[in-house]
């Protein structure tokens, strides 16, 4: 993939050049993982118990707190790291895709 084919698939995701990106703009270009991943809690909900939706919610939690960790220990802002570790969980939570 061509680095014209990325910023045609992410032009109306992401801004043009720098700039302040909002949540709103995070979740929109996390669609598909945030669909998957509320299908599976779903599923886990309904076939197996309350409990493993909990525990899936308890390993997303971590992961994003893996992550909002390393970006804080990098010197980013503490906006940047929240934003930062939701779209990094969403986004390799669905890698396999």
């Amino acid at each position: 993939m061509t680095r014209n084919h990325i910023d045609v698939w992410h032009h109306r995701a992401l801004p043009s050049g720098p700039g302040r990106v909002r949540l709103r703009t995070v979740l929109r270009g996390s669609l598909l993982p945030i669909l998957v991943w509320t299908g599976v809690a779903a599923a886990a909900y309904v076939l197996y118990d309350p409990v493993a939706t909990a525990a899936l919610g308890g390993v997303f939690a971590a992961a994003f707190l893996v992550g909002f960790g390393l970006r804080r220990r990098a010197g980013h802002s503490v906006r940047c790291c929240a934003y930062g570790a939701l779209g990094g969980v969403l986004d390799k939570s669905l890698a396999w895709l």
